[in-house]
């Protein structure tokens, strides 16, 4: 019988569930491929750390060098995170001449030019389902499903704590800081939110998806990136009101050799598809000239989840192992399409702002709206106190450019208090 010897780079909730799964499939995997799956060596930064997962202490080292200089270890599967050193152990592992299997998302955004661009000279694997959407079959689909499609837009809730965090608010009506909070205390947030609350990691995953999609260089700086620090349970309720709810959406479209690429809240009309996920899960919807509109759905992190991702790129690494076809995977996009160059396309808008409760100061607004050629769709007002009201306003399409400078200019009125947000609307179609 034939196996394989795998090193596995980090321990923690990933590596873990890796060890796991591939314990419970080792048999599954066998039938498959012919080959039987081996974990000979997993590298931890604390030899003595009790760990939940029965695993043999012998297989444990602190040393990288025991794995990768290993001539038997033929797989190096990477679970540490992070780009250092991760990065630098996976360009010695193809140096190697080993393949690889990771779920850093950090590191293929940054990096996957030069991971793929090794893995095509010494001719190995290098793949990377779990690094967006964790079990959710995404990037295959992409590379190989959908090759026969132009893709031309993304639409995607990327980013499981987000998610939680805005739907826990739809819910209850509570205020991002309280349900940040609770998210943390449930393991969902980290101690330091920043990445997840403040888009970056959504980004991260669009870079990926995007560079596949698009077929074209994408490189995390090209994102227009927002968080959403700054949505309130009124931002919430009124976008209810309107037929909507708010999400954390990474956002990707591809017409006439240019993409567009946005990460950040938008309004999304309860007729989307993407409404209704809810919670931790994320969703990727998908448009092709051929296939038409697809939509991926489950959980996008997790110890088994993105387990399960990893043991299917392990599975198809050994088929190819065993045909003798390793290093076929499609190659890094060798072209750059310009990115975020130009405006996006018109698009309806919602905008809250306080103002001054006195007579008139509507129809200034309206008079401003009107000279700049922006039309409402709705108005949502409601007095605040006795000197103050609130307006939420849905846009019917309208220039990025356009409504910038009406913004700039209805801050300037005396009677306005202050402009709260402004977010883009997601037509209610699924093509938009």
């Amino acid at each position: 019988m034939d196996s394989v010897q795998i090193g596995l780079l980090g321990c923690g909730t990933v590596g873990a569930g890796v060890v796991d799964l591939l314990a419970k499939r080792s048999g599954r995997i066998l039938e498959l491929t012919g080959l039987r799956p081996q974990i000979k060596r997993i590298l931890v930064r604390d030899l003595e750390k009790p760990r939940a997962l029965s695993i043999d202490r012998a297989l444990l080292t602190n040393c990288v060098d025991d794995i990768l200089n290993d001539p038997e270890i033929a797989v190096i599967i990477e679970t540490i995170g992070g780009t250092s050193p991760a990065h630098a152990f996976v360009m010695r592992a193809l140096e190697a001449g080993k393949h690889v299997i990771t779920a850093n998302k950090d590191m293929i955004a940054q990096h996957g030019d030069e991971i793929l661009a090794a893995a095509a000279r010494t001719q190995t694997d290098v793949l990377f389902e779990a690094a967006v959407g964790g079990a959710i079959p995404l990037i295959r689909p992409l590379k190989e499903c959908l090759t026969a499609n132009v893709i031309t837009d993304l639409q995607g809730i990327l980013n499981g704590t987000t998610n939680y965090i805005l739907s826990k608010m739809t819910a209850t009506g509570a205020e991002f800081g309280d349900v940040l909070q609770e998210a943390q205390d449930l393991g969902y947030a980290e101690s330091d939110p920043s990445s997840d609350v403040d888009g970056l990691d959504a980004a991260r995953k669009l870079a990926i998806l995007a560079s596949i999609a698009f077929s074209t260089r994408v490189r995390l700086g090209d994102i227009d990136v927002r968080g959403i620090r700054s949505i309130t349970a009124a931002d919430v309720r009124y976008a209810s009101e309107m037929g909507a709810v708010i999400k954390l959406l990474a956002t990707g479209s591809n017409e006439a050799g240019h993409v567009h690429l946005r990460v950040g809240p938008s309004l999304v009309p309860k007729d989307h598809p993407l409404a209704r996920v809810d919670d931790a899960f994320n969703a990727l919807f998908v448009h092709g000239d051929a296939a038409g509109d697809l939509m991926f759905f489950g959980r996008g992190a997790g110890s088994l989840p993105t387990a399960s991702a990893i043991v299917g790129d392990v599975i198809e690494v050994l088929r190819n192992m065993r045909l003798g076809v390793s290093g076929r995977l499609t190659p890094a996009p060798n072209s750059s399409k310009p990115v975020n160059e130009r405006e996006p396309a018109p698009a309806a808008h919602f905008i809250r702002l306080e103002v001054g409760d006195k007579p008139g100061v509507f129809a200034q607004m309206a008079a401003l709206f009107a000279q700049k050629s922006i039309s409402m769709e709705s108005v949502v007002q409601r007095r605040l106190n006795p000197l103050a009201a609130e307006i939420a306003i849905v846009t019917h399409d309208v220039s990025a450019g356009v409504l910038a400078r009406a913004m700039k200019e209805l801050q300037s009125l005396p009677d306005v208090v202050a402009v709260h947000n402004v977010l883009p609307v997601l037509k209610g179609d699924s093509t938009s």
